[in-house]
């Protein structure tokens, strides 16, 4: 046997699936990442977009990110723990944890390093991690870079959730970490329910607010301040690549954890610094978000009229109960002829297939942008509703 065994006959499947016209990954585009995009030459509606607010064109985004490359530079050159930090990014540390209420914050390079060097700096031998099965990847993998023990409790079951707190040692450091809006299913972890069950078991908590910061609560500050438990949850993480239309990640809590955090974190300690470009368009684009609520109205407005679209013409989109509405096929084939055939029509979606979900639970992921027009949704809808009959989706 060689080691390369496994990467030949994956690449037989890729090329079968390129071939084949069903590949629906790493699709170039050649334009800004807008709610209209050029794909090959050809323009699509994008309905698979983490740009929940539309902010990577606004005007005050790109003039911040031009403005700080003039004054920095391209890049950072080193760990914010070295030489790469720079003023900005300590008064972007500070700005979020002002916009959350909070003492502090650490920003990383990206979100997926965040939770990484958050969950593997604070787990040591004996302690437990309790996680939601369907948590994001990351959160996964910086369990398994810990040395702690991982106990995993059935998605947004509660009664799992206690079951699984009720059988670790009383002794044992505990660390509950939830998504707060699940990015594939597009649901809620149950906040409001879990804050009591981690205080009755001594839990600290943390939420990852990636695809919820922008989008859920009267502040958009996410799913902990939608159930109006912000003051409850110990650590608020996030990422930069979604409302705030750059890339990156930080969490924010109190000092003290915080501090920890930022010097025992190896995503901190050995990753460059996020440039300065990324670093002025997240500032850019937190002042937009507080100062335009109408764009978190109009997300949601889209999303409200999209989902009540979508499952009136037979779609089934799950447990969602927000701007990410999966359409639930199962089968992998189909999944992927109906990825094709939406492509084919004009729409741009994301297929999920396994590994990236569980078996027969392939799915078709769509989301909503706060800058979709009316005329958008009047195209989507009627889309959806001719090819899903064409595939045999709906009836």
């Amino acid at each position: 046997m060689d080691l390369f065994d496994k990467c030949s006959e994956f690449f037989k499947i890729v090329q079968q699936a390129k071939d084949g016209g069903y590949y629906p990954y790493f699709t170039p585009i050649s334009s800004e990442p807008d709610r209209r995009v050029i794909i090959h030459g050809r323009e699509l509606l994008m309905m698979g977009s983490n740009n929940y607010l539309g902010l990577t064109t606004h005007p005050k985004v790109k003039e911040a990110a031009i403005a700080a490359i003039r004054k920095y530079g391209s890049g950072c050159t080193g760990s914010r723990f070295g030489n790469g930090t720079l003023d900005i990014h300590i008064e972007l540390e500070a700005a979020l944890a002002t916009f959350y209420h909070r003492p502090a914050c650490v920003v990383f390079s990206t979100g997926y390093s965040a939770n990484l060097g958050v969950i593997s700096s604070l787990l040591r031998r004996g302690d437990v991690a309790v996680t939601d099965k369907f948590d994001h990847a990351s959160i996964v993998d910086g369990c398994q870079m810990s040395f702690g023990t991982v106990r995993r409790f059935v998605h947004n079951d509660i009664g799992s959730l206690e079951q699984v707190l009720g059988t670790v040692p009383a002794d044992s450091c505990k660390l509950i970490v939830v998504d707060g809006v699940f990015s594939v299913e597009g649901d809620l972890a149950p906040l409001d329910r879990m804050v009591p069950l981690a205080k009755k078991y001594g839990a600290r908590l943390m939420v990852d607010e990636a695809h919820a910061v922008g989008v859920m609560g009267k502040n958009g500050r996410g799913t902990a301040e939608h159930f109006g438990v912000e003051d409850q949850v110990d650590l608020l993480m996030g990422t930069f690549s979604k409302t705030f239309a750059s890339i990156g990640g930080y969490v924010v809590g109190d000092t003290e954890p915080i501090t920890f955090i930022q010097h025992q974190a190896r995503t901190v300690l050995f990753s460059a610094a996020i440039p300065p470009a990324a670093t002025a368009t997240v500032l850019a684009t937190l002042k937009i978000l507080q100062a335009e609520p109408e764009r978190r109205e109009n997300l949601w407005k889209n999303a409200h009229r999209m989902s009540a679209g979508l499952r009136g013409m037979g779609y089934n989109l799950g447990t969602s109960v927000t701007p990410i509405m999966p359409i639930h096929i199962g089968d992998q084939d189909r999944t992927l002829t109906f990825w094709r055939e939406l492509y084919n029509a004009g729409i741009f979606t994301n297929a999920f297939v396994p590994p990236g979900v569980p078996p027969n639970r392939s799915l078709i992921r769509t989301a909503v942008m706060a800058t979709h027009t009316d005329a958008d949704m009047d195209e989507a809808l009627t889309v959806f509703e001719r090819v899903g009959r064409k595939c045999g989706i709906i009836s």
